[in-house]
Order: C-alpha cells, then structure tokens, then sequence
C-alpha cells in the first residue's frame, strides 16, 4: 500500500497528514480555514487520494503558516507514499474548466521540484482566505513533494473559480501521473533508471 503519515509541528503550526494513494478520495479535512478545507476535499475527490489533515495554526495573525505548512507536510506525505516510484506514469497533463475559468496542468513526477504557477486573481480575498496563498501552497506541495509542476489559469474572472480549477486540475494531473501503468510495472520511468536528480 502506498501510504505515509507525516507530523510537522513548529511554534506556528501543529500538522499531521496521511496519505493513501491508492485510494478512493476519501478524506477528513480540519485547518481552521473553511475556504482551504474545501480546496482540499475537492483535491483528495478527484485525485482518488485518500487524504486526512488536522492543522491547528496561528490563524489570530493570519492564515499563511497554516496553508503553508499544510503545502509542505502533504507534499512530504505524497512524496514518502510513492517511494521508488517504481511503475508510475509519471506525466501528465489537463486542462481544467471551472465555469468561465480554463485553467492547464501539466505535472512531471520527477524527484526534481520546481513551479511555474501563473494564475491572477481579481479580488485579494476568497471570504476570509489571501488568494496569494494560493500560489504559497502549490510552491510548498510541489517543492516538498519534489515534482515538477506547471499551472497556468489560461483566463476566468472569479477568483473563486480560478482557485477551484488549479486544485482540481492538480488532483486530476497528479491523480494520472502517480497511477500505476500497466506496461511498465515496477520499472523506473527514466533513462537514468532513478528519479530524484
């Protein structure tokens, strides 16, 4: 089973993930911040990740630690639960539609982390949540689960959509590019025959 638990607990935050990847997109979700517990419930749904996160943070000064450490713990998670990474797809690519809004996906599950993100918000806030967070919690997943990860909302007007179509387009690439293929069971997907750099 490809599964892993992390705990991260700093003087900001108090963090513990698990993740099954070869789940059925079950989760339990509780950071304190209703707008980011709902990105992450769309995200383990259509990712098929079995995905629990319980974050207690200093949300009395803001919610960047909160969203941040979460970014970084799931990413580790993810990242512990694929291993080798031995069989998987590694690649893949989606163009997500969230009403108005398109946005592009494409994920290398590389070893090798690096983001490009390029999605502009209309307004500051989603309710009480900073959409520049946004792009603080894609940065920690990727860099911590160590994949290369391109999202680029291509246009939409409601940040509230822009914001949905980049997790669902994550769960979605990542849902493809972890997922075991058949003709490649138990190899490496690459010429060095390792991942990871």
């Amino acid at each position: 089973m490809r599964s892993a638990t992390i705990k991260r607990k700093t003087k900001e935050t108090d963090i513990e993930v698990t993740v099954n990847l070869d789940g059925t997109g079950v989760s339990e979700i509780a950071t304190g911040i209703g707008f980011f517990d709902h990105m992450l419930d769309l995200l383990a749904r259509h990712s098929r990740i079995d995905m629990t996160v319980k974050a207690v943070g200093d949300l009395h000064i803001d919610y960047h630690h909160t969203t941040e450490d979460v970014g970084i713990a799931l990413g580790q998670a993810v990242k512990q639960a694929l291993g080798d990474m031995a069989g998987i797809t590694r690649y893949a690519s989606i163009h997500m539609p969230m009403d108005e809004t398109l946005t592009r996906v494409v994920i290398d599950v590389s070893g090798r982390p690096m983001l490009v993100f390029r999605a502009a918000f209309p307004r500051d806030k989603i309710g009480e949540f900073d959409t520049e967070l946004v792009r603080e919690w894609f940065n920690a997943f990727a860099m911590n689960a160590g994949v290369t990860l391109h999202v680029e909302t291509l246009y939409g007007e409601n940040s509230h959509h822009i914001a949905e179509s980049c997790f669902k387009g994550l769960a979605r690439a990542l849902r493809t590019a972890i997922g075991i293929d058949p003709r490649a069971a138990g190899e490496v997907p690459s010429t060095k025959g390792r991942l990871g750099g």
